[in-house]
């Protein structure tokens, strides 16, 4: 199919009609989406995953040579597989909303057990003492990848089930001990990355589980105190010292490990962390300072609905860092004819709208969706900021300009009924020519957005703005957004619009206060009004009058 349109783009090219190129689009493909969602590949990773763990922590426990006790640990992890993948099914929608999440899930199970076999085996082969192999292991490889890229939920999901399955792996004598260091630290890991912004929350997210399995080791006696007392040897000093390294090296290298691994995972399975969020809202971005530069209305607007978008997010627990960085760009595709935008017309200039139709006005204001969708492509901006850009406006009304191709039309029809015009002559207005294309907002963060684009547009028309005028915009234009079905495929409630009414109209009215009107000071005012009258007279050669000397002496 591909082919067939490269060659009639090809034809309509060679006979002049077409310039054979072609619009960059997004790169949606219909069989990837569809595996994606697709319950029967979610049933088979399910599966599969069972299978793995239980074949991992037979070999783990010795294969063939165990006998007896492998078989049961094959058992139990492959039931405790089952209960694993339950537990996502039913608790965690964000994450079997997408099998690659799953996908990624799993993986971070199995790669933490692997992990634990692996320490095991340097252990075995270094005769290590227990308390320094337990220090060794990384608990919180796992929890900590799926706490920063699906949420603390998954992450406290992982440090339960990554403890289980690695406590199969134990001997007896040390199962309880395991279970409990390895839950814990995952859990102190988990709680510190609930909301992720900076790198260095990774590393004291390593720091603060390598001290509580440091912790641990010490109240459950793992590490004696007393043999460091008086008397103690060489032996006694360096074991403890090897113990507290073992914990704090290998948090900290866990922390350092993920945040290398964190762009490539993101880059696999398509997840922007928060710390990606804030990377990209570096305002030198080679877009904005263009906008910057040739559309300064548009870059000031798109600062504005920022700060609306991001207070509105964190009210509703939306994607706060997500809003500001899609705001930013969300009318990126100005950039190709700013002059078109009122917000870029520099006074005393003349509307370009004037000299044109209200349809072709019209079709110039909905362009800038695709222009934007084409520059975002060129730029490789992050997929959910190009799906703003598309969904911001939905599939909404360009009301000015179809109001005013009516009234045309009406003043053509009084020209038809004094018959002055041909009534064939009359323009046929569809209201489709005066609809953006689409599609509408299908996330919270592109609904909020496509909100605060609205309401900060409207709110530059308002004449000495009060609290209860700007209450009234806000109130009348979420309101018209509802009722026009612009905001029925994304996931606000009722509830979550009216906490962002609430902080739009709070941040409007810190935006648009008025100011003290200051008193003047009438004696410096006429002083500065004799002077100034002094020196014109002088520029034009005007010589003051000289007065009487009883003027002059006040009689």
């Amino acid at each position: 199919m591909r082919f067939i349109e490269d060659f009639k783009r090809w034809r309509l090219a060679r006979k002049g009609m077409s310039s054979g190129k072609k619009r960059r689009v997004q790169n949606d493909d219909a069989v990837i989406a569809a595996l994606n969602r697709s319950p029967w590949v979610r049933a088979a990773l399910y599966l599969a995953f069972c299978v793995t763990a239980a074949v991992m922590v037979m070999r783990g426990l010795g294969g063939g040579e165990e006998g007896r006790r492998a078989v049961d640990g094959a058992m139990y992890a492959f039931f405790l597989s089952i209960s694993a993948m339950t537990v996502i099914e039913l608790n965690h929608p964000r994450v079997v909303e997408r099998n690659g999440r799953v996908l990624l899930m799993m993986l971070g199970l199995l790669g933490q057990l692997l992990l634990v076999e692996v320490v095991g085996w340097v252990v075995q082969a270094n005769r290590l003492p227990f308390a320094v192999a337990l220090l060794l292991t990384p608990f919180v490889v796992g929890p900590m990848i799926h706490a920063v890229l699906l949420g603390g939920p998954a992450g406290v999901f992982s440090a339960v089930y990554a403890s289980l399955l690695g406590t199969l792996l134990m001997d007896d004598d040390h199962k309880a001990l395991f279970l409990c260091v390895s839950l814990i630290s995952g859990l102190v890991a988990s709680l510190t990355l609930r909301k992720v912004r900076r790198r260095v929350q990774l590393l004291r997210a390593g720091l603060y589980s390598g001290l509580s399995a440091l912790l641990l080791a010490l109240v459950f006696g793992v590490i004696d105190l007393r043999t460091v007392g008086v008397g103690a040897t060489a032996t006694d000093w360096q074991l403890l010292g090897l113990a507290v390294g073992s914990a704090l090296g290998v948090g900290i290298g866990t922390a350092l490990l993920v945040s290398g691994l964190l762009p490539v995972i993101e880059s696999t399975f398509h997840l922007t962390t928060d710390i990606s969020w804030l990377e990209q809202s570096d305002l030198n971005h080679k877009l904005l300072r263009r906008m910057q530069l040739e559309a300064p209305g548009t870059f000031h607007h798109s600062l504005v609905v920022a700060s609306l978008a991001e207070a509105a997010a964190e009210a509703v627990g939306a994607n706060a860092a997500m809003c500001r960085v899609c705001a930013y760009f969300h009318d990126v595709g100005k950039l190709n004819k700013p002059e078109y935008f009122i917000e870029n017309l520099q006074e005393g200039r003349e509307n370009p709208h004037s000299a044109l139709t209200p349809t072709m006005s019209s079709l110039i204001i909905i362009a800038h969706v695709k222009d934007g969708v084409d520059l975002a492509l060129k730029h490789r901006l992050n997929p959910r900021v190009i799906d703003v850009i598309r969904e911001h406006h939905g599939d909404s009304l360009v009301s000015y300009f179809y109001r005013r191709a009516q009234e045309l039309k009406r003043g053509e029809m009084e020209k038809i009924e004094k018959r002055l015009e041909n009534p064939e002559d009359l323009p046929r207005i569809d209201e489709k020519n005066f609809r953006y294309p689409g599609p509408r907002p299908r996330s919270k963060e592109s609904g909020i957005i496509s909100l605060a684009d609205a309401i900060e547009s409207a709110s530059r028309s308002l004449k000495k703005p009060t609290p209860a005028k700007i209450r009234a915009l806000v109130d009348d234009l979420v309101q018209a957004r509802v009722s026009d079905g612009q905001l029925d495929q994304c996931e606000l409630t009722i509830r979550d619009l009216t906490l962002v009414k609430e902080v739009f109209s709070k941040t409007l009215r810190s935006m648009l206060h008025s100011r003290i009107d200051y008193p003047k000071d009438e004696s410096k005012k006429s002083d500065l009004e004799s002077r100034h009258g002094r020196k014109e007279a002088i520029r034009e050669g005007i010589k003051e009058p000289v007065k009487p000397a009883e003027e002059a002496a006040g009689t």
